[in-house]
């Protein structure tokens, strides 16, 4: 069965146009307002949306995020409870793709298999986990290949270099190219070798390629823009739904922006 991710895709290239995807916390600014959220951006177009499980020692995160998952973890957020959000939204006949961005660690408290279970019941489409590495991946793999499992998207960085076609063997969904060494939220902080390392992960990629780490606004990815397939948008997202209340006005309209701005 062709996964929700897959189909958009798909859905895009035949349109020709770039996909937008943004990263939010779960459970902020709380599980009804993170519902709220997810509507409003489903409603302004936005093509993918991840969905951060927090979790207490996000390594891959910056400031913002650190913060963000702080706060949910403060206010009672656990994947129980995401689970129970997500098979609300999929009741309520909400399709946009969503993908769980978590840590490895948060699974195997939960269960693996347990996991998957759960992930197949509430519409969970991908998983982003940023601290398995490709070696380690065969555990889960094996479980991904239930009927309506989520894919597993992996994660390449301008240090993958020699990695890259291993990494992208048999990848589904989308490839996520890391911008820039270091954490997420780093403004514009894009490797100096950053177009010849996504010619070389887009020349690899039988799948989409998408850039994320440090991108605000459109024009950041002007340059790249005949190389990627798409973007992904975290640390400013949630930073823009801090400083409006979690307004979905504020959220609609910056999606809406970006997604014209990219595919104009």
């Amino acid at each position: 069965m062709e996964n929700r991710i897959e189909q958009k895709m798909q859905y895009l290239k035949e349109k020709n146009e770039k996909a937008f995807i943004t990263y939010m916390t779960a459970g902020l600014p709380d599980m009804a307002g993170c519902k709220s959220i997810i509507q409003a951006q489903e409603q302004a177009g936005t093509d993918i949306l991840e969905l951060g499980i927090p979790f207490s020692d996000p390594v891959a995160d910056g400031p913002v995020i650190q913060n963000a998952s702080y706060k949910s973890i403060q206010q009672g957020t656990n994947l129980r409870k995401v689970f129970a959000l997500m098979r609300e939204i999929r009741s309520e006949g909400m399709q946009i793709p969503i993908v769980f961005m978590m840590y490895y660690n948060t699974m195997l408290h939960f269960g693996l298999e347990k996991f998957v279970e759960a992930c197949i019941l509430s519409g969970v489409d991908g998983l982003v986990i940023p601290d398995l590495p490709l070696e380690e991946q065969e555990d889960l793999r094996a479980l991904l290949k239930k009927e309506g499992a989520p894919i597993l998207i992996q994660l390449v960085s301008p240090v993958s270099a020699d990695r890259i076609p291993r990494i992208l063997d048999g990848a589904r969904g989308f490839v996520y190219c890391v911008s820039g060494m270091g954490v997420t939220g780093q403004r514009g902080n894009f490797h100096r070798e950053i177009l010849s390392y996504l010619s070389q992960v887009k020349k690899v990629s039988k799948i989409p390629v998408m850039m994320g780490f440090g991108i605000e606004h459109a024009k950041d990815v002007a340059p790249m823009k005949d190389v990627i397939d798409g973007v992904i948008v975290g640390s400013y997202f949630i930073q823009l739904l801090e400083d409006n209340d979690y307004s979905q006005e504020a959220a609609m309209k910056y999606c809406r922006d970006f997604k014209k701005e990219l595919n104009a």
